[in-house]
């Protein structure tokens, strides 16, 4: 019997992710399929509260489902219970179930470009203050980081974070953030900043330490403005691409029953696919 899974939001049409798990389906030769399922806002409650009928053993969830999807599940994994959102869903035992992967993604990209880049580090500067950050701030906390930067255009948005993951977390106004750039040796943004489409991240890089790591989440385009002004200064760069590729690996070995490989072939399978539709610069 073919196994279903899919990608949920709204809209969804731009999603890899078909591209990338139906990868994997033909790589291991698995009688499954993974599609898109374009739901609207107001329908998300209903699909999900009925997601035993949706012909489909699991998804993943997007922008703007989230938060929705944490408040259908029946059972959390530790990571969406701390982040409040839900990008991953099953069912077991006809109960629908939930984790969120970003936090995976996120790590897994930082360990295969840089396997250093924690090594001794005892301060971290995030940009931003939205979902995405919080899947970078729970990440880096749990890897040990003692102090976790978040500077936002919103200082209050900034200072939810410090209620929610404690005083670890030092909010700053975005006009106070060249002051914590002096030494820093990990800045990632997780803003729309650079995206293709939006204004650059323009920001001053000088201060930072010369053999800091520069993250940006954002991989449309691949090279961002801030990475391509890091790379000129000689900085360790890592791009967004590498954190979509991996939180796909634990949705994919729950519904499958097969762990994949993030390989340099399916890397380039979605480059080749973000080069076809001019989205690569």
């Amino acid at each position: 019997m073919t196994r279903r899974a899919a990608i949920i939001g709204h809209p969804v049409a731009h999603s890899r992710s078909p591209l990338i798990h139906g990868h994997w389906l033909v790589q291991h030769g698995i009688d499954g399929e993974y599609g898109r399922r374009d739901i609207e806002p107001e329908a998300i409650d209903a699909f999900l509260a009925d997601f035993a009928a949706s012909g489909l053993i699991g998804a993943n969830v997007t922008v703007p489902h989230k938060e929705a999807a944490f408040r259908a599940v029946a059972a959390l994994d530790p990571v969406a219970a701390a982040l409040g959102a839900v990008n991953t869903l099953w069912l077991e035992d006809g109960h629908l179930n939930g984790a969120n992967t970003d936090v995976h993604g996120f790590l897994a990209n930082l360990d295969a470009a840089e396997p250093d880049w924690a090594r001794a580090l005892g301060e971290a500067v995030v940009l931003g203050a939205g979902g995405a950050s919080r899947a970078v701030i729970y990440g880096l906390i749990s890897r040990g980081i003692g102090r976790v930067v978040v500077a936002n255009r919103t200082l209050a948005r900034a200072q939810a974070l410090r209620d929610q993951f404690g005083a670890q977390v030092l909010p700053v106004d975005w006009r106070d953030l060249g002051g914590r750039l002096n030494g820093c040796r990990l800045l990632v943004n997780t803003t729309s900043l650079g995206m293709k489409g939006q204004p650059p991240l323009d920001i001053d890089l000088s201060a930072l330490s010369p053999d800091a790591v520069v993250s940006d989440i954002v991989y449309v385009p691949l090279e961002t403005p801030l990475l391509a002004t890091a790379r000129a200064r000689g900085l360790k760069t890592v791009d967004g691409l590498g954190m979509l590729l991996h939180q796909a690996v634990p949705g994919f070995e729950r519904w499958f029953g097969v762990r994949p490989q993030v390989t340099a072939e399916l890397r380039d399978l979605v480059l080749a696919d973000l080069a076809a539709k001019g989205q690569l610069r």
